[in-house]
């Protein structure tokens, strides 16, 4: 049952991938109706963020059917690591994407949060839910708790949240087993997480940025990956397979946009080409950061003109041309369909931060007044906003399918997602505990999903934008909150541009 999420950056080119011609997806301007109801599934997004829920769960809990999970978690360490997210359709707590996807999700708000309106709260209380599962996995020094629950035995079994009997095993790295990956990208989520508060609790914000600096100086001085010395149990599912010099950039910059401290900008001028800031790598996701880290630092130079990271632009505009199709620099491959395709595992998460980053450097350029040039071709940022919205409307369901890859959004959507706590009866259908072995039933089964996740978003059509919505098929069916984090950016950006919120 073991949920492989391999990230190569080297992958094989697909025989049967076709580019999409430039005029095809430029053309897609805001003009006209919206395609889709983006404020609708911007709520919709935020939304599963409490479905996925470990924890003590509070009075204005809105996905009713779930219940308390994981109260004890950290009871065997000795400390106290109830809360968090379950990143994905599993019970484990895996810190390295669970941190990822609070930076994203912490991005989306800094980036958009004020297009928001009403949705907000509720993504600040989403934030606010992972963030005070990372402090609580970083309260003692040189110490981060990494993971929650035995991921071989958790696998072996289908079973709700709420009934798990599996080892709650507790994993750390330290001195001794260092972890810069999983503790820079930690470092990241608290510093994106603090500017998200500076404004409506700045008491928070200050607490959050503090830990942010202590467990990135952790991270930089007792270098390692976290997959050498929890090989075994963080391994093949969370894997760092690109390293951790992206994450130590990554969190580099987070840092400098919270702290505006020379400090970081001096350590991004000194390690930046050591850490692989002009790599050709284009595979944004839960793992690899770089192109992440180079948006985010090209802000300095295009916004607030800050000239000594003028190199960023160029580095940043060349993960951006590798996907503007038309164009000499077009690295791309594309669905007939018109999906961007990365990789057959969970491609949608490619999909969603891929999108984010161009309406993000968009909006940058923009304010800039400058463009793109893609082997010669100067692309503006309408062209980029226009690509991107292609992209959310065909996971929206503008797709040879029909079909929406966001759970409860349109009138066809996965019914059979591969997740315990949707594809099990609820507590409250069924009070009586649900074996280890019992849940399989409900894995095997081919009706709907009793329970519907609403916002979850899938991992997506196969190369043929072919999806048979299985729930035993983790590749295609599986809901993650790294898919969803930055798609709330994006969805808010829409609903915004559409006059919808």
């Amino acid at each position: 049952m073991a949920r492989l999420r391999c990230v190569f950056v080297v992958f094989v080119l697909l025989s049967s991938a076709l580019r999409l011609p430039g005029d095809a997806i430029a053309s897609r301007g805001h003009h006209g109706p919206a395609a889709h109801d983006y404020r609708d599934s911007l709520v919709k997004s935020i939304l599963f963020f409490e479905g996925q829920r470990s924890g003590k769960l509070p009075p204005s809990q809105r996905v009713s059917w779930r219940r308390d999970s994981g109260l004890s978690d950290g009871h065997s360490a000795k400390v106290d690591l109830v809360g968090g997210y379950h990143d994905a359709g599993d019970n484990v707590k895996f810190g390295f994407p669970m941190a990822f996807s609070m930076t994203m999700l912490a991005w989306s708000v800094v980036e958009f949060g004020g297009l928001m309106k009403s949705e907000l709260q509720h993504a600040r209380d989403a934030v606010r839910w992972g963030a005070d599962y990372l402090l609580k996995a970083t309260a003692h020094p040189d110490t981060i708790y990494v993971q929650v629950g035995d991921a071989t035995k958790d696998h072996a079994c289908w079973e709700r949240p709420e009934d798990m009997d599996t080892p709650r095993t507790v994993y750390k790295v330290d001195r001794g087993t260092p972890g810069s990956d999983v503790a820079a990208e930690t470092a990241a989520a608290l510093a994106a997480a603090s500017l998200v508060f500076r404004k409506s609790d700045p008491a928070y914000a200050s607490r959050l940025v503090a830990r942010a600096k202590r467990v990135f100086e952790f991270a930089d001085k007792h270098r390692g990956s976290y997959s050498t010395g929890l090989a075994a149990d963080v391994c093949p599912y969370y894997c760092s397979y690109s390293g951790y010099q992206d994450e130590l950039l990554w969190g580099a910059a987070w840092l400098h946009r919270a702290t505006k401290s020379p400090s970081y900008l001096s350590y991004i001028q000194t390690n930046g080409q050591v850490l692989g800031a002009d790599e050709s790598d284009n595979t944004f996701g839960w793992d690899n950061k770089h192109a992440g880290a180079r948006v985010l630092i090209s802000k300095s130079f295009l916004v607030q003109r800050l000239g000594a990271l003028h190199e960023y632009k160029g580095h940043a505009d060349g993960f951006i041309c590798s996907m503007v199709p038309g164009t000499a620099t077009d690295q791309t491959q594309y669905t007939r369909g018109g999906l961007l395709f990365r990789l057959s595992d969970s491609n949608m998460q490619y999909v969603t931060s891929s999108s984010f980053l161009l309406l993000t450097y968009a909006k940058y350029l923009a304010f800039a007044k400058q463009t793109v040039r893609c082997g010669g071709v100067a692309v503006t940022p309408q062209r980029l906003r226009a690509i991107a919205r292609r992209q959310v409307d065909y996971l929206l369901g503008s797709n040879p399918m029909g079909m929406s890859y966001m759970v409860g959004y349109g009138a066809k959507y996965p019914r059979r997602i591969h997740h315990r706590a949707s594809s099990l009866p609820s507590v409250a259908a069924h009070p009586a505990r649900i074996g280890c072995s019992q849940g399989f039933t409900a894995l095997y089964a081919g009706g709907a999903n009793p329970n519907l996740l609403v916002g979850a978003v899938v991992g997506g059509p196969d190369m043929q934008d072919r999806f048979p919505d299985e729930r035993n098929d983790h590749e295609h069916s599986e809901p993650a909150t790294y898919i969803n984090a930055p798609l709330v950016g994006a969805l808010a950006y829409l609903a915004h541009s559409y006059g919808q919120l």
